[in-house]
């Protein structure tokens, strides 16, 4: 008699982004958009603050919720979702007021923000799960500032905003699994009578969050990041005189956003260059991202700002642009650094030289045209593939023993 072979387990269907995290990532093109027009023009040191305090905000907003979906997925509420999107959505359409000073945009930005924060730990409460990688999502301490500043001015207000943004990182830093239970448990003595009318309490877990799916929201953000920087410099074209220079500076912001595109992804995951789905925990990983696409971003209005001025670079627009580029390198070597087999290598042979090569066009490069700074951060930043390439190329030693 033949044995029946055991059975095979099917292999784990491969999971995607849904139509629902596709819809709520539209707002991050209409967020980074907004965001990266406050670098526009000739920014300074208020301007771009701004931008860091307002990026991080609308950064944070979107990981809590992307964080939800990619845990609870097909579970995922449809209603909650669709109305932390409104919020982002408002929070968007009220960053040129805040810039402008208003004070009626600025509340409405920070009550948008009080209430996705809101919507984002009331999901996780419900769900009786602890985030360990994220706990800034389920905890409201960084909230409270928020809160705060709607009875406060400028600048009180920004002040308020920046320390509820460091409290969220101070929260994702040192809070541990355990000091989150023991909040959890207390906050249900504190509501026990409510609890007893329930007819059953779900008891706590840990969420773990599907690592290939996060790396491909993280990876649609770049890329909707990157693809603000197309929009810049064709928004800029088409007011500009269409001449030679025009015809190089788009030649070459292509180039430079082509580059970038090819080191984040043919080279990196998540869109962050040099790190792998398992070089660094999430805790890490998350700030990390978020600060490679705040760079992006910044660098995306430069370029924007660039094609606005042909014939004369401002400084501020030269800085922006090459520290942009060079903080984008910086924050890479962290991610180098992980590679225990040519990390150190790739730290003094890539990262080094590519942060302080922008570093120098930015200091010395007054005299240099438009078109010339640009082509310059394309070399730089060609200067990886290059060099791997050529690494790659280069013959091994003859592993045959000598005779």
């Amino acid at each position: 008699m033949n044995e029946e072979s055991p059975a095979i387990p099917a292999p784990a269907e491969e999971r995607h982004a849904s139509w629902l995290e596709l819809f709520f990532d539209l707002v991050a093109v209409a967020g980074v958009a907004q965001i990266a027009h406050l670098l526009h023009g000739e920014p300074g040191a208020a301007d771009v603050g701004l931008y860091v305090l307002l990026f991080l905000a609308f950064w944070t907003a979107w990981i809590c919720f992307t964080l939800y979906g990619n845990v609870a997925g097909e579970g995922t509420h449809t209603r909650t979702v669709l109305a932390a999107m409104f919020g982002m959505a408002v929070m968007a359409a009220a960053v040129p007021g805040v810039h402008a000073g208003e004070d009626g945009q600025a509340r409405a930005l920070a009550l948008a923000y009080v209430v996705v924060r809101g919507l984002a730990s009331g999901v996780w409460r419900n769900r009786r799960e602890i985030l360990v990688d994220w706990p800034a999502a389920q905890t409201s301490v960084g909230v409270i500032p928020w809160v705060v500043s709607l009875w406060a001015h400028e600048p009180a207000r920004y002040w308020l905003w920046a320390l509820g943004i460091a409290l969220d990182l101070y929260v994702t830093f040192t809070v541990s699994a355990r000091d989150i239970i023991e909040n959890r448990r207390a906050h249900d003595r504190r509501e026990e009578p409510r609890s007893r009318r329930r007819e059953t309490v779900l008891p706590l877990s840990f969420a773990t969050p599907d690592a290939d799916h996060l790396g491909e929201r993280l990876g649609l953000f770049v890329i909707i990041v990157l693809g603000e920087g197309v929009a810049q410099v064709i928004e800029a074209a088409s007011d500009a005189p269409w001449n030679r220079r025009l015809y190089g500076l788009a030649a070459a912001a292509f180039f430079l956003l082509v580059a970038l595109w090819s080191l984040s992804f043919r080279h990196g995951y998540a869109g962050v260059p040099h790190l792998t789905a398992r070089s660094l925990p999430a805790r890490a990983a998350l700030p990390l991202h978020c600060f490679v696409s705040g760079c992006l971003a910044a660098l995306a209005a430069g370029l924007g700002a660039a094609t606005e001025h042909l014939d004369t670079l401002p400084d501020s627009t030269r800085w922006l642009l090459c520290s942009s580029l060079a903080g984008y390198f910086l924050l890479t070597g962290v991610a180098a650094l992980r590679q225990p087999a040519d990390g150190r290598r790739r730290l003094l042979s890539v990262v080094l030289p590519c942060t302080t090569a922008p570093l120098l066009i930015a200091g010395f490069g007054g005299g240099l045209g438009t078109v010339a700074v640009v082509w310059l951060l394309v070399a730089v930043t060609l200067w990886p593939t290059f060099y791997e390439g050529r690494r790659a190329r280069r013959p091994g030693p003859d592993p045959r023993p000598e005779a």
